[in-house]
């Protein structure tokens, strides 16, 4: 089998797992939705390469207008992986982001950590908590059963969440492996989990809509109507959403 079908049927039968977690995943867009029914902000935050989860949920063609990405640069992996590593290992300063934000109890925060060792994952969930927001966890619950905490308390992301959504991957994330190479290659985690947060805010929609609530959904610039309809939702949320 090609590499690429190998990679791809990995995916699926990941996808497949996660997917199955139906009342987990009911139970996330239902508190999604409630929270945005009540002026609420669905925030998403993750380190180095899962910040581009908040990116991919946060003024995207067909998502929601009420989301908000935490892409704080100390976090990403521009300009050197190594500062985002360090960060991420650091504890007390995803209290300060979350302080200079303008989070309000009624919000939801969902946090990407795949390991779910670091500390920054972590703080940011307790920080929530402590304001009274739920949280959502995605995280890998194999992996997380093969590492230790980074955070003082011993903790990890899955014991601080609310709600925990397993994106079903491995210890380590990399899948493929071959005979003359020593390490494994190929990660999931990003197809796995991109594919149930989309799948999830569809969701969410769905509940609202259900509900008689229009909701707020960026439209695609490059159609004629784009702009207007854009402008619109960006004034509703341009005080809760960092990039409005």
């Amino acid at each position: 089998m090609k590499r690429y079908h190998e990679f791809a049927q990995v995916c699926s039968e990941q996808i497949t797992a996660a997917l199955a977690q139906e009342e987990v995943l009911d139970q996330a867009a239902s508190v999604i939705a409630e929270s945005i029914k009540n002026d609420g902000i669905l925030h998403v935050f993750g380190c180095g390469h899962s910040q581009m989860f908040g990116e991919e949920l946060c003024f995207r063609t067909g998502g929601l207008g009420a989301v908000n990405a935490i892409m704080t640069p100390h976090y990403g992996i521009y300009p050197h992986y190594r500062l985002s590593q360090l960060m991420e290992r650091q504890e007390g300063f995803a209290d300060t982001v979350f302080k200079m934000m303008n989070p309000q109890k009624q919000d939801v925060m969902l946090v990407v950590s795949v390991s779910g060792r670091n500390p920054a994952g972590i703080d940011m969930a307790m920080a929530a908590k402590k304001m009274g927001m739920t949280v959502i966890a995605c995280t890998s619950m194999d992996y997380s059963s093969h590492v230790t905490s980074r955070h003082s308390s011993g903790l990890l992301l899955k014991d601080v969440a609310d709600i925990v959504i397993d994106v079903c991957g491995v210890e380590g994330d990399a899948v493929l492996s071959h005979p003359g190479i020593k390490e494994k290659f190929c990660s999931t985690s990003t197809v796995v989990t991109m594919t149930v947060l989309v799948g999830l805010i569809g969701q969410v929609i769905e509940i609202l809509a259900d509900q008689g609530i229009e909701p707020p959904i960026w439209v695609s610039g490059n159609l004629d109507r784009g702009d207007e309809v854009n402008q619109k939702i960006a004034a509703r949320y341009h005080d809760r959403v960092d990039i409005l």
